[in-house]
């Protein structure tokens, strides 16, 4: 579990302790330049996990009864695509960043890809005592410094009926509050049954309803300790909020059923670097930068869901499968009663 968390926070963080020097020298070549990295460096792995919090808010069109309820772990991952892996650079968009080698513009290591040959870029700065300085430094890799092709997430989610074709969900992580993470997510959704309108609703072979959810995320991740740079409360934080709109269908059978629809997602994710950064400007002056940037990603598309679900009993599991911007599977083990 502690493995999932930290993945979690990196992927909504700047690969803290592998990139952090790196963004140091971005730093001194100015903020404008390494907000823009960060930028496109990041935005792969927070969309990604946008599409990947907002899988398995339902497993049934058809709502619990009054008093019904379901308590469920959840695993979720959204699936991450080549082209997520690398963006394209354009030292062009740049005030003092160059490739050493090969064209002004080169397809380079998102925060979920590799840079296999490594890719250096040459850093320019004014050094107020030298003049026009130049440094040459090595672009970050992903996180792990390889390729990742899954961008998990998992929480306890409860579900209860209120009657009348009305059903409230819940999903929460327990909170982590360690030195270096702290990370908290929670969520909340609300269902409702168009079937349980109509009359004789029990002699329809399906189940239609409408679902709204609503998800959460920030964490904060210290550097303090791994940045490489002299300062003081290092931190990078993340606050990501989604929502979902999703019409569903299922089938209503006693022990086996299938499941589906189309949704809409949206959402977006902020991440800051904050704290005091003193910079090196040549071996004789340095600068200190407070706060230097924030970045932000945004998502919005249509979702396509299918899944299945077997009830025996109190106890039942689930899967399924979206296709999005970000694909994504889910697995659900469900205690329920009625």
């Amino acid at each position: 579990m502690k493995k999932i968390v930290l993945f979690i926070a990196l992927c909504i963080s700047v690969s803290a302790a592998k990139a952090q020097n790196d963004i140091d020298v971005l730093l001194a070549a100015g903020v404008e330049d390494a907000e823009r990295f960060a930028n496109d460096y990041l935005a792969p792995g927070t969309n990604g996990m946008m599409y990947s919090l907002n899988a398995n808010w339902f497993n049934s069109a058809k709502v619990k009864p009054l008093g019904g309820f379901e308590i469920s772990v959840i695993a979720n991952a959204s699936l991450v695509k080549d082209e997520d892996k690398m963006f394209s650079m354009d030292t062009a968009d740049y005030n003092n960043v160059q490739f050493v080698e090969g064209p002004s513009v080169q397809n380079v290591a998102s925060v979920l890809g590799e840079n296999n040959p490594d890719i250096y870029v040459e850093v320019e700065y004014d050094d107020p005592i030298f003049g026009s300085q130049t440094v040459e430094l090595e672009l970050p890799q992903g996180i792990g410094d390889q390729s990742k092709n899954l961008l998990p997430t998992a929480f306890v989610q409860g579900a209860i009926g209120l009657g009348s074709g009305i059903e409230v969900k819940a999903r929460y992580f327990p909170k982590v509050d360690t030195d270096e993470v702290t990370f908290n997510l929670y969520g909340a959704g609300l269902q409702l049954e168009f079937t349980e309108w109509l009359p004789a609703d029990k002699l329809w072979p399906v189940a239609l309803s409408a679902l709204v959810a609503y998800n959460h995320l920030d964490g904060s991740y210290d550097i303090t300790d791994s940045s490489g740079i002299e300062g003081e409360n290092q931190r990078l934080e993340n606050d990501t909020n989604t929502w979902l709109f999703q019409l569903a269908v299922s089938t209503k059978l006693p022990v086996f059923n299938l499941y589906g629809g189309l949704g809409y997602i949206t959402g977006k994710s902020d991440s800051d670097l904050l704290g005091n950064y003193r910079v090196t400007n040549g071996p004789l002056t340095s600068e200190t930068i407070t706060d230097p940037f924030s970045v932000s990603s945004e998502v919005s598309s249509v979702r396509g869901t299918l899944g299945a679900k077997l009830k025996l009993g109190f106890f039942r599991i689930n899967a399924e499968y979206h296709l999005s911007e970000f694909d994504a599977f889910s697995v659900g083990v469900n205690f329920g009663f009625r």
